[in-house]
C-alpha cells in the first residue's frame, strides 16, 4: 500500500511569518503555486493559500503589507510520511482539507494535495477526499 512519502511533493515553499501578503502573492505567482507553508524556523505555524489571500484580505480591502501570518490558517493538521494514502484521504475528506503537510519526526518533509492523490496515488483516494471537501461546511 502506498504511503504519503510515496506521493508527496517534497519541494516545499516556505515563508517567514513576517513576510507580507504582497511578498507571498509574488512568490506564488513566480513559482506557479497556490500555497505556502508559514514557518518560524523549523516550526510550522500556518499554511496560506491563494484563496486565503483573496477571501480573507483582498475581499475586505486589507493592506498588502500585512504579515502573511495574520491570514494563514494556524494549528495546521499534519500526518506522518508513513501514513497510508487511504487513511490520509479519509482525514482530508473529514477535515475538508485540500492540502496536507507531511511530517517525519518533528520536521515538515512534504505536502500532499488533492492533485497528488489523483495523479500519483491511483487508488481512488482522491474521490474519497473530494467527497468530504465538496460538502458544505456547517
Amino acid at each position: 500500500m502506498a504511503t504519503l512519502k510515496d506521493i508527496m511533493t517534497p519541494d516545499l515553499t516556505v515563508v517567514d511569518p513576517r513576510a507580507t501578503l504582497k511578498e507571498v502573492a509574488t512568490l506564488m505567482k513566480e513559482q506557479g503555486i497556490g500555497n505556502v507553508l508559514v514557518m518560524d524556523g523549523d516550526t510550522l505555524t500556518g499554511i496560506l493559500t491563494d484563496r486565503d489571500i483573496v477571501v480573507r484580505a483582498v475581499a475586505y480591502g486589507h493592506d498588502f503589507g500585512t504579515p502573511a501570518s495574520d491570514y494563514a490558517t494556524g494549528d495546521v493538521f499534519t500526518m506522518t510520511a508513513d501514513t497510508q494514502v487511504e487513511e490520509a484521504a479519509r482525514e482530508m475528506s473529514h477535515r475538508q482539507l485540500r492540502r496536507l503537510p507531511v511530517t517525519q519526526g518533528s520536521q515538515v518533509v512534504g505536502i500532499v494535495s488533492l492533485g497528488d492523490l489523483a495523479v500519483r496515488a491511483r487508488t481512488g483516494a482522491d474521490e474519497t477526499a473530494l467527497q468530504g471537501i465538496s460538502q458544505p461546511t456547517s
